[in-house]
């Protein structure tokens, strides 16, 4: 399949040009909205031509850095290539590219780190700045010159809305018949204008199938022919295992107990292995028709589509194994019949997760004994990824479970301490913390009867002791709301750093 039978818009074909002509569009200095999320819909082909075009000024003499936004992460075919080429100046809202991360924690490029609910209407409200070039991937174009979304949404609808300049990657390789399987909401607006959003489902379709774009804004259009970045899950390992069935466990004490609907309400998963082991676990689990409201559609959640568990599922992303993937485009028609994919700003939206009572869960980094959370950082000052969107389902949530091994580093760092080393959600966002130790259901309890049960139930025995040692020398000065000792509260991150290892 060529560029000329995804572009029916005769108009554009007039502006296909190379990639490296293209970026030759893109000045020095300016803020570039990209498309991607999770790996997926990214461009493939201008961010190579942006890091060569880089380093060849740089060879020169001359300045070469943009601003890039997107919707969440993208792959190494993007971040990567740009921040090793000492393309990027400036980056948001998430980043998992290991060579980026690098960047950022040596202070080359500038990260801000943002709630994902948060970045559209952010840069709608000015906040962020002037963007004068968005860079989208889509799979075609209709002949009425609407765009057709790629594998993810993310903040597409709104870079096209509000950059100066469009150019258009149109991606030859996703399946044609992708086409329909996206719901864009156009009825956001500034406050004070803003309305409801009519939706009660999280199956219900709201917008319409495709993005729209001013076409005197389109300034290029680039051919590429490529797959997403491979997503590599291991198989669940034990301890992902034992997380997975304490939360199915407890899913079906709280439908027991009254506290669930019996038609069970929407899930929302974090990407990785323990979230992967726990859609792996609700294959045998007792709930049936399931829905998923979430970001990112990974290879757990369709399986559930596929075996019939889940009968629709509603994200800003599709983000697959290669196994998967084929699965996907062998079986387009089935998929697209279950599968809705919108803007992130829809996916993420604080006021549709409360009413429609989603049940998330996210991974982190650590805890502390009172339900603080670091989802972001390694020992208080190095960006990992981001927060991602994470707190938009953990406050805003019907139920919300962090979890993580108890350990890391082969035990040397425990994933439970005393005080976090950083805090992207506090306690009281905090209901369930679940390692491979157990549960803790924290609902209803104070910060010292919160500590008592975390300790007990999520603690590895290496740290247990320790652990609860420091909780009660603490009980025993200071202020006993939330007791601690300032001159030990981050000592085990010192000693980590010292040492090598948090053990005393």
């Amino acid at each position: 399949m060529t560029i000329a039978d995804r572009v029916r818009y005769p108009e554009f074909l007039s502006r296909v040009m190379t990639a490296e002509e293209a970026a030759a569009m893109i000045p020095h200095g300016v803020n570039v909205g990209m498309s991607g999320f999770t790996g997926a819909g990214y461009p493939k082909a201008l961010p190579q031509a942006i890091a060569a075009r880089a380093k060849a000024e740089h060879a020169q003499g001359k300045p070469y850095k943009i601003n890039v936004w997107t919707g969440a992460s993208t792959a190494a075919e993007c971040d990567g290539v740009m921040a090793e080429a000492h393309a990027l100046g400036q980056r948001l809202p998430f980043n998992t590219d290991p060579i980026a991360r690098k960047a950022v924690n040596a202070g080359e490029i500038d990260f801000i780190d943002m709630h994902l609910s948060h970045v559209a209407q952010h840069a709608w409200f000015g906040f962020l700045g002037h963007m004068s070039i968005a860079v989208i991937e889509v799979l075609g174009v209709t002949a009425d010159g609407l765009l057709i979304p790629s594998t993810a949404v993310g903040n597409n609808k709104t870079w096209l809305e509000i950059a100066d300049k469009v150019i258009l990657e149109v991606n030859t390789k996703p399946p044609a018949k992708m086409e329909g399987m996206h719901d864009i909401y156009y009825g956001t607006a500034i406050p004070p204008r803003r309305m409801p959003i009519n939706m009660t489902h999280a199956d219900d379709r709201i917008g319409e199938p495709y993005l729209k774009v001013d076409p005197a804004k389109v300034i290029a259009v680039v051919e590429t022919h490529k797959g997403d970045r491979d997503n590599v899950f291991a198989t669940p390992d034990e301890n992902s295992n034992k997380i997975a069935g304490y939360i199915i466990d407890f899913l079906a004490h709280e439908m027991k107990m009254g506290r669930l609907p019996k038609e069970m309400l929407p899930i929302q998963s974090g990407v990785g292995n323990v979230a992967n082991a726990v859609l792996a676990g609700l294959l045998t689990s007792p709930f049936e028709n399931l829905l998923g409201f979430t970001e990112v559609l990974q290879d757990g959640m369709l399986e559930l589509l596929r075996v019939g568990k889940m009968s629709k599922a509603s994200a800003t992303s599709i983000s697959l194994g290669k196994d998967a993937c084929k699965d996907f485009e062998d079986n387009i028609d089935f998929y697209r019949e279950r599968i809705i994919l919108r803007p992130q700003e829809i996916s993420n939206h604080p006021e549709l997760v409360r009413r429609l009572g989603i049940i998330a869960m996210n991974s982190m980094i650590e805890a502390d004994i009172y339900g603080n959370i670091n989802s972001t950082h390694l020992m208080g000052t190095g960006m990992m990824n981001g927060i991602g969107g994470s707190g938009d389902f953990a406050r805003n949530g019907y139920l919300s479970f962090f979890v993580t091994p108890s350990v890391a580093k082969d035990g040397k760092i425990s994933c439970i301490v005393p005080m976090c080393s950083h805090v992207d959600h506090t306690e009281h966002d905090t209901q369930i913390i679940v390692t491979e130790q157990g549960l803790a259901d924290l609902r209803g309890l104070s910060p010292k009867q919160r500590a008592q049960v975390i300790i007990d139930k999520c603690v590895h025995p290496d740290y247990r002791d320790q652990l609860q040692d420091y909780f009660d020398r603490s009980r025993q000065q200071g202020a006993q709301h939330t007791p601690h000792i300032l001159t030990e509260a981050l000592s085990w991150h010192q000693r980590f750093m010292d040492k090598g290892d948090m053990r005393g």
